[in-house]
């Protein structure tokens, strides 16, 4: 049965991935022959069990092309590039074990009406995309499979389902694919061979069954009397409204398990009236027929109708994945008392009212992810008492409703600022890419009484204002809080008993957080904490202690760590130290020592453990750093000891001298303009104000507008400081209201000295962004000024800039702003950003012209 095919599939998949590599080769027991520009079968040993001649030029099979291969369990004869492929007569009688039969992809195959004799022990036979026609089921080519389970013929050129009567003597075959194929109508009678069989799978996909043909239903009957299924793929046929209402009326009584209707055309869709939504009546002939799985997917369903399943009373999922659901009416899911699955992933619903879930008293999972959902009534999941999992990612909330204890909820990519934990209830809590940003959302969710598992990755966790202390007898056993900000929030001393009171706490994920330190004593009351991830932060250095014991799994990786102590690892079982900067003196001799001796697994390759300084040793792995001479007695080498001395000193210096500018360069250059100003007496550069209106047209996405307030617009803008010598443009403020966006933005742009582009994750994805960069860089050819000031905010790979032509263009001809990733060096951009508003720089028109066609077809 089914667990032949299994086992059979498996051992070749394995078998597959052993030889992937070694083509043309026999070893033991299987011998693989892909791509080997064959034109007969290979002689193969007598012990075969596993033969692959697909890919080659085979272009005929005979009774002398195979000797006997008593063994042989699986052949592939397929995707010949040779075509027609004849199989002739008795051409696989030596091999009397065979499974498994694949000939499927030859694209043009004629079979003699004996080729399959004497197979009675084949359960899988592929003949898919051979161009077969209607004679292979109508004629008796497989008499002798009393043993076929499976049967593939899909992607051929069958036009009629008439099966011969040989049918009746297969007993075991359970699964028949004819998707891809011309049959355009099926009525009763047709499949009598097939009467009295339970299929497991039997598909009928794609055929454009009843599309284009005229019926009369009444005469037509049901196609699938007396045959019983467990799985009946009828998608891909093009079915509306009506078809699909006659079809369901005629298989009544017939019994079917799972249903698959996807890619249908039943519903208008958005904005359209030409085809209808399914009503009370579409599905009813379904009633007797218990159905237990329908999906009706990819489809434009704009409206679930009130009653529309409720004749559907066995069904226990229901998919309507990538539809356009837009409405759910009152009572849609009338009579689904037993439903335990629904899917409405991928619409467009915008609100979920009160009443959207009644009836679905059982159901357990429902996924909403992927639609445009905003507004939630308080009440939306108030009676689904046994819902398990809410799945409600990639939509556009912003307040929570209130929802009954579940295992998981999935609120990742939404608009949440806050939490309520007393509408929340759940093991599983994942809040990944909101907007929060008080750290004291923390503490909040672990008033969750059983909650065990937070995710607050890619938040905006930046300060801490806590409102409630943490329960302490809370169950949280892992903690995501990477790529936030919390250096932002300890380097103020706030929030550094976050941790105190986790005792269960068993993962801790703390990646990209930009610390520079780790404060005293944060992972105290962390007596659980098996594994830690530090990775790309900006640790340098690690105070004795600051681990947990119980810690086993340390991620220290893309770190500054120079000399780390080796105290710090020892009661570790996995450490992952790449990627950090390590000073290779005789100090590290004990730490590289330990490093090839220790039974603690180290994670990564050697080649990406190395050393940075000093010169000589950059990028030579620890492991083959030679420090030998560190045990001499330096006193007996006084010239070594002098040289010693004069370069620590030096080193010390440049370090000491480095790491002062590096801590303090916003001071330094305080100083440095105040000292300027007053020896040279500077004053600021008169700003011509006839010609402009503005100095600056700031360009940027809407997400993004309160970093841009509080980075530039502050710092820079007149009308927020007297201070401040420029006068900006941008949308909030200056655009015209009821005027179209585009106008706006050219009238911003010409009538602003410069133009300046925040480019951020979120500028890419804003198509109006990216068409005023467009514009601004076509005044750039127009006036032949460099009008135009990149400045890019945020990890932007180079890749994910030069997929935009109107940015690759620039990038190509000028230089970009970075944004500094330390707030010391704000000030000096801030300065920098200045004088490049305030410069007038000429462009020469040598490349203009083709650089303006460039702009003309970006256009």
């Amino acid at each position: 049965m089914l667990h032949h095919l299994v086992f059979l599939f498996g051992m070749s998949l394995v078998a597959r991935e052993i030889f992937a590599f070694t083509s043309c080769y026999s070893n033991g027991q299987i011998a693989n022959y892909y791509f080997c520009n064959l034109t007969e079968v290979p002689p193969v040993p007598n012990n075969t069990v596993i033969l692959w001649l697909s890919f080659n030029k085979i272009r005929q099979v005979n009774a002398s092309s195979f000797p006997l291969l008593e063994q042989l369990l699986i052949l592939e004869i397929g995707t010949q590039f040779d075509f027609p492929v004849t199989i002739g007569k008795a051409a696989f009688r030596n091999l009397p074990n065979l499974q498994n039969l694949d000939l499927g992809d030859n694209k043009i195959l004629h079979l003699d009406p004996d080729a399959f004799v004497e197979l009675s022990n084949v359960h899988t036979l592929q003949l898919y995309h051979n161009s077969l026609e209607e004679s292979i089921l109508e004629e008796d080519y497989l008499r002798d499979m009393i043993s076929l389970e499976y049967l593939d013929l899909s992607k051929n050129k069958i036009k009629r389902l008439r099966p011969h009567r040989l049918f009746y003597r297969l007993k075991s075959l359970q699964i028949v694919n004819l998707e891809n194929n011309k049959i355009p109508i099926l009525c009763e009678g047709n499949l009598a061979s097939f009467q009295g069989k339970l299929f497991t799978l039997f598909i009928l996909n794609s055929n454009k069954l009843y599309y284009s043909v005229s019926m009369d239903w009444a005469k037509c009957g049901n196609p699938f009397k007396n045959i019983a299924l467990d799985t009946l793929d009828l998608g891909g046929n093009g079915w509306g409204v009506d078809i699909m209402r006659h079809f369901c009326t005629a298989v009544n009584g017939t019994s079917i398990i799972f249903l698959k209707l996807s890619n249908h055309i039943m519903g208008p869709g958005f904005g359209f009236k030409n085809l209808k939504d399914p009503d009370q009546d579409t599905f009813a002939g379904l009633a007797r027929s218990g159905v237990r799985l329908l999906d009706i997917s990819h489809g434009s369903i704009f409206s679930l109708n009130p009653y529309v399943f409720q004749s559907l009373g066995d069904l226990e999922l229901l998919n309507l994945h990538n539809n356009k659901v837009n409405q759910i009416q009152k009572q849609a899911f009338f009579g689904l008392g037993n439903l335990g699955t629904l899917n409405l992933s991928y619409n467009i619903l915008g609100e979920l009212y009160d009443y959207i879930f009644e009836g679905l008293q059982n159901v357990m999972h429902i996924d909403l992810k992927q639609n445009h959902i905003g507004v939630i009534a308080e009440n939306s999941f108030r009676d689904l008492r046994k819902l398990k999992l809410v799945d409600l990612r990639d939509n556009a909330i912003k307040t929570l409703p209130s929802f009954p204890a579940m295992i998981t909820l999935h609120l990742s990519d939404n608009k949440l600022a806050s939490v309520d934990n007393k509408k929340i209830n759940a093991t599983f809590l994942i809040l990944e890419r909101n907007r929060l940003e008080n750290l004291g959302v923390l503490h909040i969710l672990l008033q969750v009484p059983d909650v065990k598992y937070i995710l607050l990755r890619q938040n905006r966790l930046s300060y801490c204002v806590k409102t409630v202390n943490v329960i302490e007898n809370n169950q949280l056993v892992y903690l995501d809080l990477g790529e936030n900000m919390l250096k932002l929030v300890w380097d103020r001393g706030l929030c550094l008993d976050v941790f105190w009171a986790l005792s269960k706490l068993e993962v801790l994920h703390l990646n990209n957080n930009y610390l520079t330190t780790l404060p005293q004593g944060i992972f105290s009351g962390l007596t659980s904490l098996n594994r830690l991830n530090l990775a790309s932060n900006l640790l340098s250095y690690l105070s004795p202690g600051v681990f947990p014991e119980s810690l086993k799994t340390l991620n220290m990786s893309e770190n500054q760590l120079l000399s780390p102590a080796l105290e710090l690892f020892m009661t570790l079982s996995i450490l992952d130290i790449t990627n950090n900067r390590f000073f290779c003196d005789c100090t590290l001799n004990t730490w590289t020592a330990w490093l090839n001796q220790t039974n603690v697994t180290l994670a990564g390759s050697e080649n990406d453990t190395y050393c940075v300084l000093p010169p000589f040793f950059t990028r030579v792995p620890l492991s083959s750093v030679a420090l030998d001479g560190c045990n001499e007695d330096e006193l007996q080498k006084p010239l070594q000891f002098s040289l010693f001395i004069f370069t620590s000193v030096t080193l010390i210096m440049s370090l000491t001298a480095v790491i002062i500018f590096s801590h303090f360069r916003g001071t330094c250059f305080v100083w440095y303009k105040t000292i300027k100003g007053a020896l040279l007496k500077e004053r600021k550069q008169a700003i011509d104000t006839s010609t402009y209106k503005y100095d600056a047209y700031l360009c940027y996405s809407s997400k993004d507008f309160e970093w841009v307030q509080n980075s530039l617009i502050k710092h820079l803008d007149s009308q927020y400081s007297e201070k401040n010598r420029f006068t900006l443009c941008f949308e909030e403020r200056d655009f015209l209201p009821g005027e179209e966006q585009i106008t706006n933005i050219r009238d911003a742009i010409w009538n602003s000295r410069k133009t300046i582009c925040i480019v951020t994750r979120q500028f890419l994805k804003d198509g109006w962004c990216v068409e005023a960069f467009n514009f601004a860089q076509s005044r750039y050819f127009c006036d032949l000024k460099d009008v135009l000031i990149m400045v890019l905010v945020g990890s932007l790979s180079q890749y994910q800039l030069m997929k935009y032509k109107p940015i690759r263009v620039f990038v190509q001809r000028s230089q970009y702003m970075q944004w500094p990733e330390d707030h010391q060096d704000v000030d000096w951009f801030l300065n920098n950003l200045s004088h490049q508003i305030l410069k007038e720089k000429k462009v020469q028109k040598k490349s203009t012209v083709i650089e303006m066609q460039t702009v003309r077809t970006i256009s």
